[in-house]
């Protein structure tokens, strides 16, 4: 078995266990512009990774820009678009908390984020520069739809999530682990392994890092904070039609925000 380290740096194998829903993804995020925002085309995936999304909007037409920290990423999202899809899609290399286009400033109709990735911003002040530049960036009535797992400071045991895809020949098997949230420090230890087998291959990729921690409370802080309000909240299962709730509470979020209005 061979050992490598950092899931980024393998998109191809990321790919295989979180780009399973791309279409399904994409039809919910253009249904929620429609139905909340401005219905509008311009397209902004921060964290854009290998480029699904983007590469499945432009497939349909959508103009769209991605940004990401990791070159890897970036260069097979390149890779993965046709030469009229590379027309409509603008790249580029950079952090969520300083990434800034003059010329996107008031012109971004929807924003989205699915995949906890808000969650590496590893303190306050770097998710509300985050949150407040891509505010900047969308039109008075644009969206941006941001998911991510929320906190049980309460719980007693680590969480863990187990996942099985194919890619080709191979199996790709994740395993996802998260570990007893620490209230104080605002953190939990994060582990990932991927184990993929295949005809002449046994490869284990593991991973690990730290989660910035949210419960409900806080994260409707920081929104505040950043001048954005809640439209709607949803469940991971992308079912447009079913809107959590008012006053129901559950871990996977999926939150629907919009710039308040004169928000500085």
């Amino acid at each position: 078995m061979q050992k490598l380290s950092d899931w980024y740096d393998h998109p191809e194998y990321y790919e295989a266990i979180f780009g399973t829903d791309t279409a399904k993804e994409l039809d919910f995020l253009l249904e929620v512009g429609r139905r909340y925002g401005t219905g509008g085309k311009q397209l902004l995936e921060p964290a854009c990774g290998a480029g699904r999304l983007v590469a499945e909007a432009a497939r349909r037409g959508y103009p769209v820009v991605g940004y990401d920290i990791s070159e890897k990423m970036l260069a097979h999202a390149r890779r993965r678009l046709t030469p009229a899809q590379r027309r409509r899609v603008s790249l580029h290399e950079a952090r969520m908390e300083t990434f800034h286009r003059p010329e996107l400033e008031g012109k971004v109709d929807l924003a989205f984020n699915l995949v906890s990735t808000f969650r590496y911003l590893d303190s306050e002040q770097a998710a509300l520069a985050h949150l407040e530049s891509t505010r900047r960036l969308l039109r008075p009535e644009g969206l941006y739809v941001l998911g991510f797992h929320l906190t049980d400071y309460g719980r007693k045991k680590p969480e863990h999530e187990r996942w099985v895809e194919k890619l080709g020949k191979d199996t790709v098997v994740c395993n996802t682990h998260e570990g007893l949230p620490d209230s104080r420090l605002r953190r939990s230890e994060m582990r990932n392994r991927l184990r993929i087998t295949g005809p002449g291959k046994d490869l284990l990729i593991e991973t690990h890092w730290y989660f910035r921690t949210y419960d409900l409370a806080q994260t409707r802080r920081l929104f505040r904070r950043a001048g954005l309000e809640v439209r709607a909240i949803y469940d991971f299962d992308y079912q447009v039609d079913v809107p959590r709730k008012r006053g129901e509470v559950r871990l996977d979020s999926i939150f629907v925000l919009r710039p308040v209005k004169n928000a500085a």
